[in-house]
This record gives C-alpha cells, structure tokens and sequence, in this order.
C-alpha cells in the first residue's frame, strides 16, 4: 500500500513567506496557525465584522498571529507571496480577482493542510451525499481497528489534523468542488466521487464549470489510485473516464464485476477477491435508498484499504444519521418530522422525497442557486401533500410550482413556516425540511435553518398539533 513518504511532501512555502489567509472560519484559522507554526509570516483576514470573524481574530491575536476582521489590508494581501483562501470567497469576488491580477499563487486550505498529513487518506466527494458518506467511512475505518477522524469539507480543517501529534491512522476527507478549485496535489489512497448533478449555479458559469472542478479529484492520479465510482451514475463514469489507476463501483441495481452492490434479496454484497456479504440494508439506521449507495461506497471504499467484512458489516449498521440530513427529530401526532436542512439543491430534495413512501408535506425555500425548481414537480406530484415556502426563493417557488402542487402556502419566519406545515400535515403524514436552497437569507449556515426548525418543531402544542 502506498504511503504518504511515498508522494510529494515539498512545504507549500519557504519560512520567512508572507501568507495572507483570506476568511476567519474554521478552516482559516487553522490555516492560520499551520502557516505560522511552519515558519510563515502570516496576516490573516475576513471581510465580515460579524461575531463569529471578531472572535476569531482576536484568538488569532493573541496567540501572535496578525489577524483582523471588518476587512482585508490589500497591500498586505497582494504583496503576499502565497494566498490561502476560505472555499467560500468565490473565485469571481473583487479580492480573488485582484489576486489573481497581481499573480499571487492561491490555494485552499487543505492543499496548505495536504502538505503535512502523515494519515492516509479516503477522500470523497460529488454532489450530495459527502458528509454522510464521509462520517461513515471514518466510522467503518474505526469498527476495523484504525484510529480515524472525519476532516475536509465536514468542518474540520486539514490543517488542524496536520498540527496534531500523533495525527491519527485515516482520514476520511470530504472534499468540495471549492476546496477542489484551488488544489494542487491533493492525492488520496482512495478517491470517492458519489454523484453528480447540477449545483452552485449561483457561483458557477455553468454546470460543466462545476463539474470541472469535480474532475481535479483525478488530476494527480497515477498508476497506485484507486478510485470508488458509482456505476449508477453516467456522469460519474464520464468524469473518471481516463483517470490512471484501479477502479472499483458501487451499484444499487445489481452486482457489478469488482466493487459493492445491492443485492435482490436486500443484502449489501462485496467482491474484490471473493464475494462476501456485509449486511441487510434494512438494518442501515438511514432512510433512503441514496444511503444505502452511500453505504455501499463507504463500504467498499474502507474494503479496498483491508478492513474485514464483518467490520465494514457492523460499522454500516451502527452509524446514526447526521444532524440535518434526513434526521428525524420527532414524531407528533401520527406525524414525522424530518430535519434535512443540508439539502441545498434541487438534486439533493429530490432524493429525499423519493425516501418515503408516504405523503410528505414539503418546506422549500431560502435563497435561490440557479436551478429551476420546476424539475421536481414529478416527485411533488407522486408524493406530496403540500408544498409550504418561504424566504427569498419563494417567488420563484410559486412561479414554478402553482401548476405543480394542490397546496402551495407562502409563509415569513421559520415558526409560521412550521405552524402552516403542522396545519397541512395529516395522520401518517412526513412533514420534510429539504429547502434546495442555501440558507443565507435567513440565517448563517444550514446548521442553524435546521435547529431553527427543530426549535420550532418542539415549541408546538403538545396535542393538535398536526391533524
């Protein structure tokens, strides 16, 4: 098996660098301190005087690295010979574009992280699905004996693993198209790309920009990669057509030649060498077939590292959904309520309705990305009860669904929004929060649309609340 002594370790700057960091969250304070502990002459900044940023400038501070919130000292940043930027600054933003006028090199935080991982590393990305998938490789990984942590694009820097001592055996690495953009040589022990469906079309040209950025998980593939696709998915295929290395695919419809799948009789079913079997898929403590491909994919990526079947068996079937994603958070009057705030796109709503097979009234909304929302009115006219919407989409919801939908409420505020959806909802009903929006026009991530809507879920009357 390869190890990272194996690849390119060469730092990412010299000591003595000027390094500005561009973003105050997570990841850039740990690419802060990674930079300066490295011997770097780091400045560090975030446009935004929220509390968040302030905070996190003055941890910067006093542990003497130089760091502000409120804005960016552009001579600092454009006569620094190395830019390490939050995914979330977009490439077509006022300071990327001066940086890149002024020819600074610029890369993600976790291409800075990359550079002093010892951990090998199962990196996974696509459109929907990451984080799940993520949680569960690192989850398996450990039901197998190695010591592992979930990193990337879940909320955990890199770099923060990077500064660790001993840093642990695995990392399972989610990566991001953002994160993706800005990488240089980030080259995983195995590669995972789930799905493929537009996204981000509010950041991107165009959905072959998208995917573009996706395909830079292949570009240091070499003959040692190994690659987990999903046979399911043409565009997956397409995209890692080509890429050096040995390939193996999961399916949900049937056995494949070398890889993972469901099988007819329900059981999740591996074969590398010889065939084996992993488990029931009804004994997943996830809802949705979506999860049970994402299983697989954990599951075969964590095989192809060597970890036993009946670990990878009860590591598959001891993982708890995470928070926002299909996460049911109760049960009120014959009624289930499920918190799926992560769903930030049309792709990712559509898989969840198909998740049940019973009437769902729908809460849709936020700010819009791109997509037209008329491309699930098929799953709304299959399975829907009610469509309730709000925030900034929800003209655009209206426009796109009146034809679509018998019950469409526009409401302001998540409490209206969940009061309206308890009126709606029926005795067996499921009352779903997958908005197919980001969250920015109500609050500041979608960990905190989705305690919103838990909050408000537990504050109905305890009786009457959904007939």
């Amino acid at each position: 098996m390869r190890t990272r002594s194996q690849r390119d370790r060469t730092p990412a700057f010299s000591p003595g660098s000027r390094v500005a960091v561009l973003g105050l969250g997570v990841s850039g304070q740990a690419a802060a301190r990674l930079a300066a502990s490295n011997g770097g002459v780091v400045y560090a900044s975030d446009a935004s005087s929220g509390s968040g940023p302030v905070a996190a400038a003055a941890r910067l501070s006093a542990e003497g690295i130089d760091a502000e919130a409120g804005g960016h000292d552009m001579h600092r940043v454009l006569t620094a010979d190395l830019v390490v930027v939050s995914p979330g600054i977009g490439p077509t933003s006022e300071i990327r574009r001066k940086v890149s006028e002024a020819g600074i090199r610029t890369i993600a935080e976790v291409e800075l992280g990359w550079r002093d991982l010892q951990s090998q590393v199962i990196a996974i990305t696509g459109t929907n699905g990451k984080t799940t998938t993520t949680g569960l490789v690192a989850h398996v990984l450990e039901a197998g004996g190695r010591t592992s942590v979930a990193a990337g694009n879940i909320g955990l820097a890199l770099s923060e693993i990077a500064l660790q001592d001993p840093q642990p055996d695995w990392v399972a690495l989610e990566l991001s198209s953002f994160q993706l953009a800005d990488q240089e040589s980030v080259d995983p022990d195995v590669g995972v790309l789930l799905n493929l469906s537009p996204d981000h079309l509010d950041r991107y040209q165009d959905v072959e920009s998208y995917y573009a950025d996706k395909a830079r998980l292949f570009d240091t593939a070499t003959a040692a990669s190994r690659w987990v696709i999903n046979a399911d998915d043409a565009s997956c295929i397409d995209l890692a057509a080509g890429a050096a290395g040995e390939r193996f695919e999961f399916s949900i419809s049937g056995p494949v030649e070398r890889g993972a799948w469901l099988g007819s009789d329900g059981i999740l079913r591996c074969r590398l060498d010889d065939e084996v079997e992993w488990m029931p898929a009804t004994d997943l403590r996830l809802l949705g077939p979506h999860n049970v491909a994402n299983a697989l994919a954990a599951g075969l990526a964590c095989a192809v590292v060597g970890v036993e079947p009946d670990a990878i068996g009860a590591g598959l079937g001891s993982f708890e959904a995470l928070p926002h994603r299909l996460q049911p958070i109760g049960e009120r009057d014959g009624v289930l309520w499920v918190n799926d705030s992560k769903a930030t796109n049309i792709s990712a709503t559509a898989v969840a309705l198909r998740s049940f097979d019973r009437p769902v009234v729908l809460i849709l909304g936020g700010r819009h990305k791109g997509e037209p929302y008329s491309s699930l009115a098929a799953d709304l006219r299959a399975r829907a009860r009610a469509v309730v919407t709000y925030g900034e989409a929800a003209p655009r919801v209206v426009s796109d669904l009146k034809e679509s939908v018998g019950a469409l409420t526009v409401e302001s505020g998540i409490e209206a929004v969940v009061r309206a959806a308890a009126e709606l909802a029926q005795t067996g009903d499921v009352v779903l929060l997958s908005p197919a929006c980001s969250s920015y026009d109500m609050f500041p991530n979608y960990r905190e649309r989705g305690r919103a809507f838990a909050a408000a879920f537990h504050a109905l009357p305890a009786a009457g609340g959904a007939s």
